[in-house]
């Protein structure tokens, strides 16, 4: 359990996060992964790194579990301000890794773990890949500056502002997933496309990685930052508190209760005669976290 750091291949190194239940980290999680990607890109020998997870999906944000408990133990924000501190140390990491990180994504990728493959250089994921930002229905704000990495602008935000997710065909299809394969090639896929990486010339990559970041249109620390400032700001106003601790169900039912009303409305129409009705399309049921759902079902099951 934890960070840890492997050499399957030489010039590869694989960092892998694994924090049962669903890899929601908690503080010091963070700054252990941004402290073992950055030593990899460090490594002399390494020209590829290799961003992976164990267990049920890749990334499910941050251990709100632990900043409920702080904030209830000491009244304070201190979790809160070092989550937020981690994160940003991390994300940093994987785009400022002086060798290229791609990252090999299953099943759910959330919060944070956008900020990870936002900032890679590849990404491989798996069929059952998801990938959102549930952060309006956990009193947050961030991240924003990764998802525009992944998707065109007016999808991040509207998979901003709903809080869904989409699916690792989408993000292939919008050019930001390099292959999307079964979840049982998903290593091999990643490793193959870092060994074709890591065979060119280590001085030059490490060039070709400077140059790379150097004439990115965004500079994404900067701009991560300045979402952080509206986090604090949630926080500091009460709202955050009171989102995150209904998970947002209060939005949730207020939307419920206006499509419901919209729906009595079409059917019966303004002076209350009931109007003719086309068959409804049949409902499309979507797996957790899909395209139709809140993408939050991993932070749900880490606060149980």
């Amino acid at each position: 359990m934890g960070v840890s750091t492997s050499s399957p291949e030489k010039r590869i190194s694989v960092v892998t996060v694994d924090f049962p239940p669903v890899n929601a980290l908690p503080v010091r999680g963070w700054f252990d992964l941004a402290d073992a990607v950055r030593a990899a890109g460090r490594d002399p020998g390494t020209r590829c790194v290799v961003l992976t997870a164990a267990g049920r999906g890749f990334n499910a944000g941050v251990d709100i579990k632990e900043m409920q408990r702080e904030a209830r133990e000491t009244a304070g924000h201190r979790a809160l301000v070092g989550a937020n501190r981690g994160c940003f140390e991390a994300f940093a990491a994987v785009y400022e890794c002086e060798v290229p990180v791609v990252a090999a994504v299953h099943g759910f990728c959330l919060g944070g773990g956008i900020g990870l493959v936002g900032n890679a250089d590849a990404i491989v994921a798996s069929e059952d890949a998801t990938f959102g930002l549930p952060e309006l229905d956990r009193g947050a704000l961030g991240a924003a500056t990764h998802l525009a990495r992944l998707v065109p602008g007016h999808l991040m935000r509207a998979l901003y502002y709903t809080a869904r997710t989409a699916t690792a065909a989408e993000l292939h299809a919008h050019g930001s997933v390099w292959r999307v394969v079964a979840r049982e090639e998903l290593r091999d896929a990643a490793m193959e496309l870092a060994r074709e990486i890591a065979a060119k010339d280590g001085e030059l990559i490490r060039l070709a990685k400077a140059a790379l970041n150097g004439i990115d249109p965004v500079d994404v620390r900067r701009s991560y930052r300045f979402e952080q400032g509206f986090t604090f700001e949630a926080n500091l106003s009460g709202v955050a508190d009171r989102v995150r601790d209904t998970f947002g169900r209060e939005a949730t039912e207020a939307a419920d209760a206006a499509e419901t009303a919209a729906a009595a409305r079409e059917v019966t129409g303004a002076t209350g005669t009931p109007r003719r009705q086309t068959p409804a399309a049949p409902e499309e049921h979507d797996e957790p976290g899909g395209p139709g759902r809140s993408g939050q079902h991993g932070e749900q099951e880490a606060r149980q």
